[in-house]
């Protein structure tokens, strides 16, 4: 992107936004901002890699497949490890 962009954000987008632009530049940012983006990415279009009966990707990720549930538990266990005392 070449400059400021208008966009209207929810009070969660506009909070999670802050947080990630008040974050240092370091390595540890950009494999976040990496992360992060893999990550909406694959929430949006996530194009699995296991065919349903058809033949044709799933693209639901409402789905109980090995795939999605391999996401959603490495998403648990960092938000686990994270938010520990």
């Amino acid at each position: 992107m070449s400059g400021p962009v208008q966009v209207t954000l929810t009070p969660k987008e506009w909070e999670l936004v802050s947080a990630l632009r008040n974050i240092p530049a370091s390595p540890l940012k950009e494999k976040i901002d990496a992360l992060l983006g893999d990550l909406v990415k694959f929430t949006a279009d996530p194009k699995c890699f296991e065919s349903q009966g058809d033949g044709v990707p799933c693209t639901n990720t409402n789905a109980d497949c090995d795939s999605c549930r391999r996401v959603t538990d490495v998403i648990d266990v960092l938000r686990r490890r994270i938010t520990a005392p």
